[in-house]
């Protein structure tokens, strides 16, 4: 794998950091600015919406710059936001960075994967796109618990503090490893809009939202899920999250490397079975050693559906992938939103705090029927092809058989 997909993935490490950190740090920022937890958690919303409406803005205004220049803009869009959050004086401006970094997220992860997916033979561009997200994965093991760590001894805004520094590190990457890739010709932005038309575009982002949406329909509410059902101390939710990190790591490795050799059956597979691990997480959550597993195997089959998602928008969108792969990683910020949201109607609803799980299989589920669907409509696409090549235009000097 080339050296430039260090550099994206250290500019995607501090990018995972900020986005799940802030869940760790919320009664410190609620203390120090004097409002409510459930308002501090508007930190967390605001940032969600910021990628999915971020996402094509972004990626918009890339489309008339080169991709590595584009890649830079972002990083330099995320130091300031970060810097802004950890210099905040009053609520609203924090509220301010988080959105300003979070404008940053979709467009880099988008571009980013196109440009991975350039670096590599046309048979390793899954594992290319795992790699850069590699740096996610392993933001969830080692930069949220120790952020959090530094957060809660030395203050939240020295954790803020590195993550800018963490953005500028891989600025400095990004200008000395990516190649300045040129951009396409004659792409412009209606070429990127038509993408759109493609239902196979659209129906791997709904598998995005519902897929990742299960996942984020159980782990939103982890906490209380382990520490009133489970029996866990209240310190021992850090370490279950690492957990869930390391399957999130091994998985999108899985993920990327299996993609690449059978893209479909990787997600019949991982989609399957996340839904019967959800559904199972309902029994599994009240006994610890059962319910660490389960929270190992959530994130592992979760992250394993992320390459090979992220390379069929890639295909499906060729020739224009550029919006639709940032618009993929807005996708999975609305499941998780959607999922959250979900979760907490069934919460409120009188159902326990297993509920969520049984939300998230269902939502998996979606996912691995709208799967199928999109690989019929591939052999429709590919029987129609080829019974037009039997019935096109015979040779001349040539007679063409048709059965009737």
């Amino acid at each position: 794998m080339p050296l430039a997909l260090l550099a994206l993935a250290i500019g995607a490490f501090g990018i995972g950091t900020t986005e799940f950190v802030i869940m760790g740090l919320l009664p410190e920022v609620a203390g120090d600015f004097g409002v409510s937890i459930p308002t501090a958690g508007h930190l967390v919303t605001g940032y969600a919406l910021g990628v999915v409406f971020g996402a094509p803005l972004m990626t918009v205004f890339g489309t008339k710059v080169s991709r590595k220049r584009m890649l830079m803009l972002l990083m330099v869009l995320f130091i300031v936001g970060n810097l802004l959050s950890a210099l905040a004086p009053v609520f609203g401006v924090m509220l301010l960075g988080r959105v300003i970094a979070s404008l940053a997220h979709g467009a880099f992860f988008g571009i980013g994967s196109v440009v991975a997916a350039e670096l590599v033979a046309p048979d390793k561009k899954a594992g290319a796109i795992a790699m850069m997200f590699t740096g996610l994965t392993v933001a969830n093991v080692v930069g949220v618990p120790l952020g959090t760590l530094v957060g809660q001894s030395a203050g939240w805004r020295v954790t803020f503090g590195i993550v800018a520094a963490l953005g500028a590190v891989g600025l400095v990457g990004i200008a000395k490893l990516v190649p300045d890739l040129p951009r396409p010709e004659g792409v412009r932005l209606r070429h990127e809009l038509a993408a759109f038309k493609n239902v196979q575009v659209l129906l791997a982002m709904a598998m995005t939202v519902l897929g990742f949406g299960g996942v984020f329909a159980a782990i939103t509410y982890i906490a209380p899920m382990m520490t009133r059902v489970a029996g866990f101390a209240d310190g021992s939710v850090t370490w279950l999250l690492v957990l869930f990190g390391l399957g999130m790591v091994g998985g999108n490795l899985i993920g990327g490397k299996y993609a690449d050799r059978a893209l479909m059956p990787m997600l019949y597979v991982s989609l399957g079975a996340l839904a019967a691990v959800l559904a199972l997480f309902t029994l599994t959550a009240h006994h610890k050693v059962l319910a660490a597993a389960t929270i190992v195997l959530i994130g592992g089959l979760g992250f394993a559906t992320v390459p090979p998602l992220q390379k069929r928008v890639l295909d499906q969108a060729h020739g224009a992938p550029t919006l639709a792969s940032a618009m993929n990683i807005g996708a999975f910020n609305l499941g998780n939103a959607l999922a959250a949201w979900l979760g907490g109607l069934v919460i409120a609803a009188g159902l326990g705090y297993t509920a969520p799980n049984g939300v998230g299989a269902v939502l998996a589920a979606g996912a691995l029927l709208l799967a199928f669907v999109s690989a019929a409509l591939d052999h429709r696409d590919k029987a129609s092809s080829a019974g037009g090549a039997v019935t096109g235009p015979a040779p001349t000097g040539q007679r063409t058989s048709v059965p009737h």
